[in-house]
């Protein structure tokens, strides 16, 4: 029920949009998660329906944008300054309930999961 798209190769310092299709139903949250190889699946960024409220990791502030299209049944990342260090699998996650802080870090609290979308940064 969620499709991620827009990874790819990009420079150091570069940028990126990734995109989240939904399709099936209507979702309250929206997030993104990351994973790297060897590594545990750790928490981006989330959004309420509206927009309003969002949330995001402390390693991504001020570089990561997330947002949604609810109309358009879509959620986005946009990735700038992008880091050899962001460098992972991004999956793109959904939940019918609102929750807000750090309980959204946790994979527990999200209901559906997309398939990933591979980011690689060259430094």
């Amino acid at each position: 029920q969620l499709q991620a798209s827009g990874g790819g190769l990009v420079q150091a310092g570069g940028s990126l949009r990734l995109s989240c299709a939904a399709s099936g139903r209507t979702f309250s949250m929206y997030a993104w998660f990351r994973q790297a190889p060897g590594k545990e699946r750790e928490f981006v960024a989330a959004v309420s329906r509206g927009g309003a409220y969002t949330h995001y990791a402390d390693s991504v502030k001020g570089r990561f944008t997330i947002s949604r299209d609810n109309a358009a049944n879509r959620a986005y990342l946009q990735i700038n300054s992008l880091k050899f260090e962001d460098t992972a699998v991004y999956y793109c996650a959904a939940s019918i309930r609102m929750t807000t802080g750090q309980a959204l870090r946790s994979t527990v609290v999200w209901d559906y999961w997309g398939q990933g979308t591979q980011v690689t940064v060259s430094s």
